[in-house]
């Protein structure tokens, strides 16, 4: 690195830069799903380019892709990720299969409604109390699996019992995660709308910019007039949405509204934002990097599905993956001066 000092006295540094580790900040995360590709070709000929199982594992990934959506929202904001996803997801998952009976659209509303509240709750203490969002999201997460183990006594519901004089709602719930449109499952179209969705309101709104101010410098924005208390618990609200979004289709999948459906659904979105290149320093990374996170998720596991790898192995195998590919983004953006 070189400096130059100009006439006014500012130091202007020219730095060099390594070719590959620009090359990978770059393209990032698709380059691994080129990898990827090459290599589930090469595992599993004849299996892994069959439109069968990429339509498994796209459709495999459409819940975490919703999640991850909103939880992208809460990592670019600064508050680093919100750890009661699991029963937020869960929560209003219940609550959809527990209002059936008053019809499909009001159970759908009542489920978003139920998430939304939670989401604002967590918006509210951590954007005007200041409350860490890491500590006061994961102490929520555990009271609210208290309180719906509490109200449904630690036991599943299920639709048909629920709505038993309303089979047509229970029919209607059954199918969302179960039809699709010109060969594409719903649930595959909702997370691609909501990608969209999420990718202009970062881009190409007002809102998005004053985000990135307030995830880059929060007392920058706040001195800049920015309502830094609004844009959080816009962003909790948001991501309790998408969480909200994701549990009513996971209780149509699995027929059952239960406390652990959300179960890991934290742990592997917050990954799949970290492998699209967003930092939990917060304000930097898009969209179509995080979106690229989900599909490396969804990749691999499928790859180690179809050579047979063990539940818990995939689990050794994803965290040492995803740490060596977070190491490696962290530090060709720390070299590049963003870090």
């Amino acid at each position: 690195m070189s400096a130059v000092v100009k006439q006014d006295g500012t130091d202007s540094r020219r730095i060099k830069q390594n070719p590959f580790i620009l090359f990978i900040n770059r393209v990032g995360i698709y380059a691994v799903i080129v990898i990827l590709l090459i290599l589930g070709g090469l595992v599993a000929p004849g299996k892994y380019f069959t439109v069968a199982n990429i339509r498994a594992t796209v459709q495999a990934i459409s819940l975490l892709g919703m999640v991850t959506v909103g939880m992208a929202f809460v990592t670019y904001s600064a508050n680093y990720a919100d750890m009661s996803a699991p029963m937020t997801i869960a929560f209003s998952g219940m609550i959809s299969v527990a209002t059936l009976s008053l019809g499909f659209w009001p159970s759908v509303i009542c489920g978003l409604a139920a998430g939304s509240a939670l989401g604002m709750v967590s918006g509210i203490m951590v954007g005007k109390f200041r409350a860490h969002p890491i500590i006061w999201t994961m102490a929520f997460n555990f009271v609210m699996s208290g309180i719906v183990r509490w109200i449904w006594s630690g036991t599943q519901i299920y639709p048909d019992v629920i709505a038993k004089n309303n089979l047509r709602a229970v029919d209607m719930f059954n199918a969302i995660s179960r039809t699709s449109f010109l060969g594409v499952p719903i649930s595959v179209i909702v997370m691609l709308v909501m990608v969209v969705i999420g990718h202009i309101v970062l881009t190409y709104t007002s809102f998005g910019n004053q985000l990135k101010v307030t995830g880059s410098n929060y007392e920058v924005a706040k001195l800049s007039g920015i309502n830094v208390v609004r844009c959080i618990v816009l962003v909790y609200v948001f991501n309790a949405v998408c969480a909200s979004i994701a549990g009513i289709f996971l209780a149509s999948v699995a027929k059952t509204g239960a406390y652990y459906n959300g179960d890991g659904y934290d742990f592997r979105a917050v990954t799949s934002v970290l492998l699209g290149g967003m930092t939990l320093a917060g304000g930097q990374g898009n969209m179509i990097g995080v979106f690229g996170g989900v599909i490396t998720i969804g990749m691999l596991s499928n790859i180690m599905n179809l050579i047979g790898v063990p539940t818990f192995n995939q689990w050794l195998v994803q965290g040492i993956v995803f740490l060596f590919i977070v190491w490696l983004n962290t530090n060709s953006s720390r070299k590049l001066g963003r870090g």
